[in-house]
């Protein structure tokens, strides 16, 4: 996979008795909605591009987690599913929650499961590749000199820390805690360059940079969020380091979104901005995403379980099968494993020499293609 798209910096480790042996273990959560039919279309490519490996050993272990298993027994992520996602190489995510099915409070399920998987495995870095690939359209008419940037989310502090906090006082007053840390901040800087360094640079010049997304003329904690983040910069001085308020940058991502290469941010704003990022590339089929931290990843597309379009295989693949591109790529950054990183590049060239040379697209993109079609012709492309 290129570094452009893939985000994946990784924190490589000592060779063990399970690294030299080269197995891994994917624990596997297909979700809610549509979740289990782009599983199966992702893991239909991935058994295609990694047939034949030698000396790999790699294991799926599939686990019943999410709004579904909650209306069944009370439990959206048991411990024991928790648990495994802790042991396993990477954990492969597909889509969780349903907006009928709400706890006691009236809110839904997926928020206790994400947040509870981001803190438990410590997946402090939210990457989100923003890339328009040939054969897409975008609805900007800015487009034409080419989108290819990463939002990263810092993904535990911000306005996210306050959830199953807060403060609700007699009815009448609700809040919530911004937080930002310095140890949080930094170590996300310290990712963006890392990732920055490792890529082609912006569309636009080649320039590679990262900017920080904030809004730092008006909150302290957003000044302090620029300040560390500055700090970071000087220790990378062959990257260029710029500053933005985020309501600026939502203006600049739809007026010249050729101009950036990796964007950093809170995690609220990277949470709303990622969208809007899916939204000028084709959409949230088309956005993949890693959640990185020290030693363990998780990998999901960007979007939700889309229940009005379960069971009907329609829903488009590629932002889970691109999600799957990413975790190959990082697993073989982490293990030192070049067929692994060369698996995920071999995913997301399929995925674009489909895109760039068939007509096949699902009703999203303007076409009528099944979700299993669209898994058959990136198969057909692995080897073009």
């Amino acid at each position: 996979m290129s570094p452009n798209m893939t985000g994946a910096v990784a924190t490589r480790t000592e060779p063990t008795a399970a690294t030299m042996a080269r197995r891994y273990r994917i624990s596997v959560l297909p979700g809610d909605g549509i979740g289990p039919e782009i599983t199966e279309a992702a893991l239909s490519v991935v058994e295609a591009a990694t047939r034949g490996l030698r000396g790999v050993q790699l294991k799926y272990d599939e686990h019943d987690a999410g709004a579904d298993r909650y209306c069944r027994t009370g439990q959206a992520l048991p411990d024991e599913v928790l648990a495994d996602c802790c042991r396993a190489d990477a954990v492969l995510l597909a889509a969780i929650g349903l907006p009928d099915v709400r706890k006691p409070d009236g809110t839904e399920v997926q928020p206790d499961m994400m947040v509870g998987l981001r803190r438990a495995l410590g997946l402090y870095a939210g990457v989100r590749p923003v890339k328009l690939y040939p054969g897409v359209k975008s609805p900007l008419n800015t487009a034409e000199a080419g989108i290819d940037l990463v939002i990263i989310r810092e993904n535990l502090e911000g306005l996210f820390a306050s959830f199953g906090g807060g403060c609700l006082v007699n009815d009448e007053v609700a809040t919530d805690t911004l937080v930002v840390t310095r140890e949080g901040t930094r170590r996300v800087a310290e990712y963006a360059f890392q990732l920055a360094a490792r890529r082609n640079g912006r569309p636009l010049d080649g320039r590679r940079s990262v900017t920080c997304v904030d809004k730092a003329n008006v909150f302290r904690s957003f000044a302090f969020f620029r300040k560390v983040f500055l700090e970071v910069a000087a220790r990378h001085p062959r990257v260029t380091a710029n500053c933005a308020y985020v309501d600026a940058m939502s203006l600049f991502l739809v007026q010249d979104p050729a101009a950036y290469d990796v964007l950093m941010m809170e995690n609220q704003f990277g949470d709303i901005l990622s969208d809007l990022g899916a939204g000028i590339v084709g959409g949230l089929g088309m956005a993949p995403s890693s959640e990185i931290g020290d030693g363990r990843a998780l990998f999901q597309p960007s979007h939700g379980s889309a229940p009005t379009l379960a069971g009907r295989n329609i829903a488009n693949p590629l932002a889970m099968i691109l999600s799957a591109s990413m975790m190959f790529d990082w697993l073989g950054e982490r293990h030192d494993d070049s067929e692994m990183t060369a698996v995920g590049r071999r995913i997301e060239t399929a995925v674009e020499r489909m895109l760039r040379h068939t007509p096949t697209r699902t009703p999203d993109l303007g076409g009528n293609n099944s979700t299993t079609d669209m898994a058959r012709a990136v198969i057909d492309h692995l080897d073009c």
